[in-house]
């Protein structure tokens, strides 16, 4: 099994916004994170994203506004050299109380049942609470960024050990060890 690591989107591979990333033309990415896929792509590892999206539920955005706005992802970091072997997003509200909304693990145990991933102590790489929380409900191994809102997310957090100034500084040192 080649190794692996899932990203969250929004706020570590993409600015985000307050308002939701309701277009291509909005999607922008970090800097440095297209960088960092496409360094962990080339060196063996299969890149996962794992992705709440309420923004559909709360319209904003719709189904194939999405799409578009991952086609441009795909087609970014593909130009760069890289590859996103597959993307999970949780389509709905905060209140609607499903199982692959982050914190809970549905995302990931979904891209572990259909990719036959072993999850335990794997990187999930996230800036929100959310993302630390649903990494630990699924075992693996939570990897706090400062970028997006990962900074607020260290102040509630300030003992996490797995941190990184962004997703390219993560990249280069999972490639180091």
């Amino acid at each position: 099994m080649r190794p692996f690591v899932i990203l969250d989107r929004d706020g570590v591979i993409n600015q985000d916004s307050t308002d939701y990333i309701k277009s291509p033309e909005e999607w922008m990415p970090i800097q440095g994170s297209i960088e960092a896929i496409t360094l962990l792509s080339t060196n063996g590892f299969d890149v996962f994203i794992a992705t709440n999206q309420a923004g559909i539920a709360r319209g904003k955005l719709s189904l194939d506004d999405l799409e578009q706005i991952h086609q441009k992802l795909r087609e970014t970091v593909s130009a760069a050299g890289g590859h996103i072997r597959d993307i999970k997003f949780c389509p709905h509200h905060p209140e609607d109380d499903c199982e692959c909304r982050k914190p809970k693990p549905g995302m990931l145990l979904q891209l572990a049942q259909e990719h036959q991933l072993n999850l335990a102590g794997q990187p999930y790489v996230g800036d929100s609470l959310k993302d630390l929380r649903a990494a630990e409900a699924a075992e693996c191994k939570p990897v706090l960024v400062l970028t997006g809102n990962g900074q607020q997310t260290l102040l509630l957090r300030p003992d996490h050990k797995t941190v990184f100034k962004d997703l390219l500084a993560f990249a280069k040192n999972t490639l180091s060890t």
